[in-house]
């Protein structure tokens, strides 16, 4: 993960010292946008008096992809599609092996806020409702219950990067809420991504 964003983040720089900048590279209002990213999120799988050779939490890489649209430049719409990856956690308890895998996907709309510091750097906060799936299943003692869906508040909070007037890359904190069963993600991601300005 950590591999993934050095190369974003070093790409947005080898190309920002060789592009052109316009004055401004705000969006215009009217103007649709398309994105993509790579997040990284926790999990974390509570058994009790589990033992496991691999540990019960960690960090797990996953997949974005989104879109949106500018009112005008401060204000947008925007929706996504999340994909926070299968994870697998194998325990024993008492000598009895047992296991659980998770498998969780979000889909969020939300309104978008953006402020410009200066021509390239602006912040944003986006703030809506995700529809979120985490789909649980066990063997041993860990049992789960609880519906795999559940909507829940979104928020996130970033900064961007314009590399030009149609690039523009951002790294920004995501909490998309708690899953209904509280196993495998837990509820923040941060997201290094990259979109276009039609």
């Amino acid at each position: 993960m950590k591999k993934i964003l050095f190369a974003l983040v070093a790409t947005a720089a080898a190309l920002a010292g060789t592009t052109a900048y316009a004055a401004d590279l705000g969006d215009d209002a009217g103007s649709a946008y398309v994105g993509a990213g790579v997040l990284g999120s926790r999990y974390k799988f509570d058994v009790p008096n589990a033992t496991s050779s691999s540990g019960n939490s960690g960090t797990k890489a996953g997949g974005k992809i989104y879109a949106g649209y500018n009112i005008d430049k401060t204000w947008a719409v925007e929706g996504g599609y999340t994909n926070f990856g299968k994870q697998d956690y194998n325990y024993t308890v008492n000598g009895a092996a047992g296991s659980v895998q998770s498998d969780a996907h979000s889909f969020y709309v939300a309104g978008k806020g953006t402020w410009p510091v200066n021509e390239q750097i602006a912040v944003f906060g986006k703030l809506g409702v995700a529809r979120n799936h985490n789909s649980v299943s066990t063997t041993g003692i860990a049992a789960v219950s609880g519906d795999a869906n559940k909507s829940a508040l979104y928020a996130s909070v970033g900064a961007e990067y314009a590399i030009s007037k149609q690039v523009k890359v951002s790294l920004e904190y995501e909490n998309y809420g708690k899953n209904n069963i509280d196993m495998g993600r837990k509820n923040g991601a941060i997201t290094a991504g990259i979109r276009y300005n039609f």
